[in-house]
């Protein structure tokens, strides 16, 4: 896959919009401060390191990206991911392996991209993907209670926090308890007001300035030393490599990728150029690449920066770069003033952006869809509360792999066409015997590949008992089977053929018609006959019937096709 200098990166900015887009990402800089740090808290290191990747991704993101207001930077499900895939990296090697983690899904990314793998998002089910934005959320929920309410709490799992909480309310700290509820109170209100785009900023700065001489407070700057100024690029240690931090990197791409095709669906372009996943896969994985080599953690495109991003006037892609240089001189003139920062406000921050991410309506609706989807909704939902990240997005995907296996068996339907005088096909149940002595034509409906093929050799009319049966099977729009199909249409021909019957292929595409004859399988130079497709609809169907009815009348082989 080819792409253009030009294409991939971002041009100079417009006279008539630059004004708009520099004022768009004020907002976006300055709701990034809160939302990185937070992210940081959830990947388990400095929250200084969300903010350096709240300006990596942004401007290397933002610079290459197809969905040209979409915002690459710190995403929850990403930090979350990265925080599981750390949890057994050893405290003073996990800031180092958070950056070679993000580095490798940076190139895992980029790789996706250039080998085209954006069309296979679509496979991740609806109810895969709700079942795990909302098992992260209630893993953020949960394991945010202990940061909130100043206790100390203990769990191998986010859940098993929040139940050692609930056990043990004396762990609570009075003080921080009151902080993190002012933050949220905060969130809540402004949240409704036209100040909504600052609301995070707001709650993190009035409670911590209120309790500033409260020493039982944990701050920002107890979770290690705030540099100042920005950060020199680094090269990732590989001596940390390790099958839990490939894993991770996996798992952290391919949340990104889905996400991001979800955020670029919401963000249409103003000059109506389509959105190119594949493109927008390498910008997501070039902004991971510049937030690792900056000490930043994992990025994707984010569904809320995104939003506030088109919210605040955002005209083309250099909003978003321009929040992230707005993001350098917020921490070139403000670094020093995060490690003042209330833990529980942050905590607050979290719980607020995780409950607001829940998708009740789309719960409701899959609830509501049948058990299939309510299976996999649950499955994901419990695996990605009680599992490793890493796992639960290995496991999402395959369910979603066996709902399209699933689903294709089932939608395979099998219906006979019966002519009319004036030419058309009346459609009735596939019957379930042939009849000596007599042409059946039949169409297909679904997918022919894998389970459907053997959906299709179940369901095929039975040929035993009768005498002379003939067969013509309909595959006009098919360009290509898989030998699964092979395998069946070679079966049936052989059991039509011990009945003394012949079987029929009607509208095969040119480019079917030559796999038929590479794969050898089927005989379509003996007892199965082929009628090339036509341009003009039941034309060879036609013919296939016309020389079908003359076989049966003379009883003669059919020539070779």
């Amino acid at each position: 896959m080819k792409l253009r200098r030009r294409s991939l990166l971002a041009g100079a900015p417009d006279r008539k919009t630059v004004a708009k887009d520099a004022v768009a990402g004020i907002p976006g800089a300055i709701g990034s401060v809160p939302d990185g740090m937070a992210s940081a808290v959830l990947a388990g290191v400095n929250p200084i390191h969300g903010l350096y990747a709240s300006f990596a991704g942004p401007i290397a993101g933002g610079s290459t990206a197809s969905t040209q207001r979409m915002v690459i930077t710190t995403t929850t499900a990403a930090a979350l991911s990265a925080g599981s895939a750390l949890s057994n990296v050893p405290a003073g090697d996990r800031t180092q392996a958070l950056f070679l983690m993000t580095v490798m899904t940076g190139a895992i990314m980029i790789a996706a991209g250039l080998l085209g793998l954006g069309r296979y998002t679509r496979f991740v089910s609806i109810s895969v993907m709700i079942g795990f934005l909302t098992g992260v959320a209630v893993n953020i929920i949960c394991g945010q209670l202990g940061d909130l309410t100043g206790a100390d709490v203990s769990g191998s799992r986010a859940i098993g926090k929040a139940l050692d909480l609930i056990l043990h309310p004396g762990l609570i700290n009075v003080a921080s308890l009151l902080v993190g509820l002012s933050a949220l109170a905060i969130l809540a209100v402004l949240g409704r007001t036209r100040l909504s785009p600052y609301s995070t900023v707001v709650a993190l700065v009035i409670p911590t300035l209120v309790t500033l001489g409260v020493s039982s407070i944990a701050r920002v700057s107890d979770q290690g030393t705030i540099p100042s100024g920005l950060p020199s690029p680094v090269l990732p240690q590989l001596s940390l490599l390790s099958p839990s931090l490939v894993t991770g990197a996996f798992a952290i791409a391919v949340i990104v990728l889905v996400q991001g095709a979800g955020v670029a669906e919401s963000a249409p372009n103003i000059d109506e150029t389509p959105s190119r996943p594949n493109r927008d896969f390498m910008a997501a994985g070039i902004g991971n690449l510049a937030s690792g080599l900056f000490q930043g953690q994992p990025v994707g495109g984010s569904v809320g920066q995104t939003a506030l991003n088109i919210q605040a006037g955002a005209r083309s892609r250099w909003a978003a770069i321009l929040s992230g240089i707005w993001m350098i001189l917020i921490l070139v003139a403000f670094s020093g003033v995060v490690g003042h920062v209330a833990m529980p406000t942050l905590a607050a921050v979290l719980v607020f952006a995780a409950i607001r991410s829940l998708r009740v309506t789309d719960l409701g609706a899959i609830m509501r869809t049948g058990a299939t989807s309510q299976v996999a909704l649950v499955t994901t939902f419990l695996c990605t509360l009680l599992l490793p990240i890493a796992a639960a997005v290995g496991i999402g995907v395959a369910i979603s792999l066996l709902l399209q296996v699933d689903r294709e068996a089932r939608d395979l339907a099998i219906v006979e066409l019966e002519p009319t005088p004036e030419g058309d096909f009346v459609e009735r149940p596939a019957p379930a015997q042939l009849r000596s002595d007599h042409v059946t034509l039949l169409g297909v409906y679904g997918s022919l590949y894998y389970a459907g093929a053997r959906t299709l050799q179940a369901d095929l009319p039975d040929p035993a008992g009768a005498h002379r049966p003939v067969v013509v099977l309909r595959l006009r729009g098919r360009i290509a089977l898989g030998a699964t199909a092979f395998v069946v249409l070679s079966d049936y021909a052989r059991r039509l053929g011990q009945a003394e019957g012949r079987l029929y292929l009607s509208g095969v595409d040119p480019d079917l018609l030559e796999q038929l004859r590479r794969n050898r399988r089927v005989p379509v130079h003996g007892p199965v006959k082929v009628f090339v497709a036509e341009p003009t609809l039941r034309v060879s169907t036609a013919h296939a019937l016309a020389d079908a009815e003359a076989w049966l009348v003379g009883h003669e082989p059919p020539p070779s096709s």
